[in-house]
């Protein structure tokens, strides 16, 4: 490549001095066809510059700039000494992989530049990591891409995406779907975790980010995900779906989508889900249940909103929250965020949404209910009432059981209720209840399961904890309804007999012990006393 100065050489040579191509080759050693090339492009420049007289525009800057600057060598047909064709092949053969794992849903799983960099390391090419990424742009035709810094008004924007986490939930690997909201002018960050990317679980994550902030941004940015764009219309027109015009009206909020696989246009929050995902779930992924990751997903948010930013004058994102609200939208009342369905109970006394079959009260089968469904829980109501709620599942074909409702049925049919599925779903310490006491007492568990649906669990199983005290091998219904109610007469009868021998008199003390945690009213004192 000729340098500056022998390039100014040989246009002086043939502009002043006259110097034929040939000669001027002769004296320098530059090829014919570089001396002729820079000649004609200062001739026709130069005179562009002195006798256009307004004829034809031009950039003059850009002239004088094609005369005056240093020579730039055309590299683009150069052979590139390290980037051999082996190596292109091996680049060619990983994005084509990357294609495949796109096709078959891992798209999450695809090589970056630097895993491609790095493989080619391992296999002992001698090659950098600038030329790999020039090669693959080259490969993928791809430009790069400029991320614009804009400001942004207090109060004004928030932008919303999704992005998956994978945590175990008990011991199943489940793949979750992560709502991430992020303010463009404080970076303001909040995340909730849920099973689908659908309209319930769109239209909840908003309604909680608003209850959160106690305020509305001005305007909402969005991708162009599924719940948000129902179709497009043309090249930059997007129509949005019923549930976000419905969001928008309600709360009064404008919205706005970014241009196709326009990532820089929506930069907050592309980060903000990668940088929530690392520093929650880098560091704990085992949780009993969702509402438990959900909980511990704000605490880590919380804490990143505390952070000072060097960029923001070293407040943070919590504090410029605080002065955003001032600008910012009145909160409206919740959103109703439910899909209604109206299903009709089956002989089974149970509803299905979604695939999924959820036990009402038997007293209902046949009837039609309203339902609620939102993306954890449902609530079944009839003429108002709500009868039953569950816990949303998201399989298929799977059933949510619970024993209460079938006690009309049970008590017709009590040697159904061992290998019932009510029995298998119910909660484990009535299970244990009946493994222990109830084998072959049926009709008398059922007449329990009346106490547990008015007391409630918890009474019944400290009842219970009393009885073994007293005696261990002898626990009944009746007992257990005595000591929830508050009745000791059943005890005082049995046990007082026994007055003259050492185990009457343990037990007598163990059953004042019982009685001081149980006060009697009076009347029941002088009853008792009565009865020994």
């Amino acid at each position: 490549m000729i340098k500056l100065k022998q390039k100014q050489e040989i246009i002086i040579a043939a502009y002043l001095e006259g110097k034929s191509q040939r000669q001027i080759a002769k004296d320098t050693g530059v090829d014919r066809k570089t001396i002729r090339k820079y000649v004609k492009k200062y001739l026709e420049s130069r005179n562009l510059l002195i006798n256009n007289n307004g004829k034809e525009a031009f950039d003059e800057k850009e002239l004088i700039d094609d005369i005056v600057q240093a020579p730039k060598y055309d590299s683009s047909n150069r052979k590139k000494l390290k980037l051999t064709d082996e190596i292109i092949e091996n680049i060619k053969f990983y994005l084509k992989e990357n294609e495949k794992k796109r096709a078959s849903g891992q798209s999450k799983q695809q090589k970056k530049k630097i895993d491609i960099y790095e493989a080619l390391k391992q296999k002992g090419y001698d090659i950098g990591y600038t030329t790999v990424c020039n090669t693959i742009r080259d490969l993928l035709n791809e430009s790069a891409e400029a991320y614009i810094k804009a400001e942004y008004d207090y109060g004004d924007v928030c932008e919303f995406d999704w992005g998956e986490a994978k945590i175990y939930i008990g011991n199943e690997l489940k793949t979750l779907q992560m709502a991430v909201f992020t303010s463009a002018k404080g970076n303001y960050r909040y995340a909730r975790l849920f099973a689908k990317q659908d309209t319930a679980c769109f239209h909840e994550s908003h309604v909680l980010f608003f209850e959160h902030l106690g305020k509305i941004y001005r305007t909402m940015v969005y991708d162009n995900m599924k719940v948000a764009v129902k179709k497009f219309v043309g090249p930059t027109e997007k129509e949005p779906t019923d549930a976000l015009l419905k969001l928008s009206m309600y709360y009064g909020f404008k919205f706005r989508f970014c241009n196709i696989r326009s990532g820089n246009e929506k930069g907050h929050v592309e980060r903000s889900v990668e940088y929530i995902r690392r520093k929650a779930f880098a560091f704990k992924d085992r949780f009993d249940s969702i509402e438990e990751a959900n909980e511990y997903l704000q605490s880590v948010c919380d804490n990143l909103n505390l952070k000072k930013q060097s960029y923001n004058a070293d407040q943070s994102a919590l504090e410029i929250l605080e002065i955003e609200k001032e600008y910012m939208l009145l909160k409206m009342p919740a959103f109703d965020s439910a899909r209604i369905e109206e299903p009709r109970v089956d002989k089974y006394s149970t509803i299905v949404i979604d695939t999924c079959h959820y036990s009402v009260p038997d007293l209902y089968v046949g009837k039609i209910l309203m339902v609620k469904v939102y993306s954890s829980k449902i609530y079944c109501y009839y003429e108002g009432n709500k009868i039953a709620e569950h816990y949303r599942n998201y399989g298929f074909n799977e059933w949510s059981i619970k024993i209460e409702h079938f006690l009309k049925t049970l008590k017709k049919k009590p040697g159904a209720l061992a290998s019932s599925t009510a029995m298998h779903q119910a909660d484990p310490r009535l299970q244990q209840i009946y493994q222990n006491y109830y084998i072959k007492k049926e009709k008398e568990f059922i007449e329990l399961l009346f106490t547990i649906t008015e007391k409630g669990i918890d009474e019944v199983t400290a009842a219970i904890e009393s009885l073994k005290k007293i005696s261990p091998l002898d626990i009944s219904t009746e007992k257990i309804k005595a000591i929830v109610n508050r009745n000791t007469d059943v005890f005082s009868k049995k046990y007082d007999n026994y007055n003259n021998s050492e185990i009457a008199e343990k037990s007598k003390e163990m059953l004042n012990r019982f009685k001081s945690l149980i006060p009697l009213s009076n009347e029941d004192f002088k009853e008792e006393v009565a009865v020994v």
